[in-house]
């Protein structure tokens, strides 16, 4: 256990930032998997709809410095491509 009142603090904040940081993935990750399947299911509009929340979830999570900004632009263009295969 570190004993100077500074590294009690960085501590402290360290938990309260991986806290956040696995919840903002969580979103994404759930948003991601919400569009795969409705590719897989072939239902473009509603994946479409999905995309957008997504798509949101993975500027936002970019912006606070979760994910870094290439992984977002990777995965959200794949989402594009899945969707845009749906006839």
């Amino acid at each position: 256990m570190a004993n100077k009142k500074s590294a009690k603090k960085r501590i402290k904040q360290t938990i309260k930032k991986n806290e956040t940081n696995s919840l903002v993935r969580s979103k994404c990750r759930t948003a991601e998997k919400n569009v795969r399947k409705l590719v897989a299911e072939s239902k473009k509009e509603e994946a479409k709809k999905e995309f957008q929340k997504a798509e949101k979830e993975y500027a936002k999570a970019t912006n606070k410095g979760v994910w870094h900004k290439n992984k977002a632009a990777r995965t959200i263009s794949r989402l594009a491509k899945a969707i845009a295969k749906i006839e």
